[in-house]
């Protein structure tokens, strides 16, 4: 009696996570990719060309690194792509309206969207640190605004990354 040989079979692919994926993409869609976490076009070529990346904190680390050495108008052009920070749904009318005014007397006085990273508050801290800072910021200087505006679109990009990839 012959003994069965047992059959061979190819081992499953694993699925390739989102930074394998994004690794292995084009450079249009990985660039695409970028440009939902920071409307940068020199930050994204920047990551795109420098692929792949072992690991997520490597991603982020030459992503922080790419947002430190954006030029005044690469700033700019990531800046004019930010939307404002959302609020919770149950924030009350007056809370909206004091909130558009700072909004307001913001880009008036800076010429660009508040920009502010809300990464880790619970949604009842978010419209009271919005407000208070907001409310601080607008005692910047211009120069010194851009730097801390430059500090919250990285940390923006980096919590998009995280969530993304």
């Amino acid at each position: 009696m012959a003994i069965p040989v047992p059959v061979q079979t190819r081992a499953t692919p694993a699925t390739a996570t989102p930074l394998e994926r994004f690794n292995t993409a084009t450079a249009a869609e990985a660039a695409q990719t970028l440009l939902a976490c920071l409307h940068s076009r020199a930050w994204a070529h920047r990551l795109v060309a420098h692929r792949p990346y072992p690991d997520l904190p490597a991603l982020l680390a030459a992503a922080d690194e790419a947002a430190y050495d954006l030029s005044p108008d690469d700033l700019t052009e990531a800046l004019s792509a930010e939307t404002l920070p959302t609020l919770p749904d149950d924030t009350y009318a007056a809370a909206h309206t004091a909130l558009s005014a700072a909004h307001a007397a913001y880009e008036s006085r800076f010429g660009h969207v508040f920009v502010i990273c809300l990464d880790g508050l619970s949604p009842d801290e978010t419209l009271n640190h919005v407000l208070t800072a907001i409310r601080s910021r607008l005692n910047n200087d211009p120069d010194e605004e851009r730097l801390v505006a430059a500090e919250e679109l990285r940390r923006l990009a980096r919590t998009r990354l995280t969530s993304t990839l």
